[in-house]
């Protein structure tokens, strides 16, 4: 897997960033400052959602890394459709404002990279699981069990990117991915992981250790 120097934007922003800014630069210049200012308005949420800050990476044995920004909107006992077995499922629903780079939870090999289409519901549904577009990786953890994330596309989202492949090395917060605009990732646990987080929390991807096992 190639990585690039970490920047402070995501590379996927970079287009948008110098189109939104460059317009609002372009109006100000042929107008004023209350004509352009929604153009800048417009400039400034773009680059606050590309934003892609460095974090510091837990090193805590049996750690479980939250692999988003965002809150907690689900921990419950679920069935893992993609590996087919009982799970610990959380979920992490990212709104507009928040982070969108994704970051591995755990160190591990990707045994399978799953994509699927389909519906862009809001994510903050549960249906969204099942029904919105989504990418799951399947990750062998170096103590031999398995885990699965799921990126899901939302209602505005419309654009998952995984740049994971079957047969790499994943490491704890390495960034894997990046979704466009507003959407949810799905973790599919060990029943014996221990949840250390609650409903409604919110959570930084890579940051906060959302859950051990053994």
């Amino acid at each position: 897997m190639k990585h690039y120097p970490h920047p402070s934007f995501a590379k996927e922003g970079w287009p948008f960033i110098a189109l939104s800014v460059g317009l609002a630069l372009v109006i100000l210049w042929l107008t004023n400052i209350i004509a352009a200012l929604p153009f800048i308005l417009i400039a400034v949420f773009v680059v606050q959602f590309f934003r892609d800050p460095p974090r510091t990476i837990p090193q805590d044995a049996g750690a479980i890394l939250s692999p988003a920004d965002g809150k907690v909107i689900c921990i419950e006992k679920a069935f893992d459709d993609y590996q087919q077995v009982e799970a610990l499922k959380i979920s992490v629903f990212m709104n507009v404002f928040n982070v969108h780079s994704n970051r591995s939870p755990v160190d591990g090999e990707v045994i399978d990279v799953q994509y699927f289409a389909g519906k862009f519901v809001n994510a903050d549904f549960d249906k969204a699981s099942t029904e919105n577009e989504r990418n799951a990786v399947i990750v062998k953890m170096t103590n031999g069990q398995k885990i699965t994330f799921v990126q899901v596309a939302g209602l505005v989202a419309r654009r998952i990117l995984c740049y994971t492949k079957t047969g790499e090395w994943l490491k704890r917060g390495e960034r894997y991915g990046f979704i466009r605009f507003g959407s949810r990732v799905d973790l599919y646990l060990p029943l014996n992981a221990t949840p250390l987080v609650s409903i409604g929390q919110k959570v930084k991807a890579t940051e906060t250790i959302i859950a051990k096992v053994d």
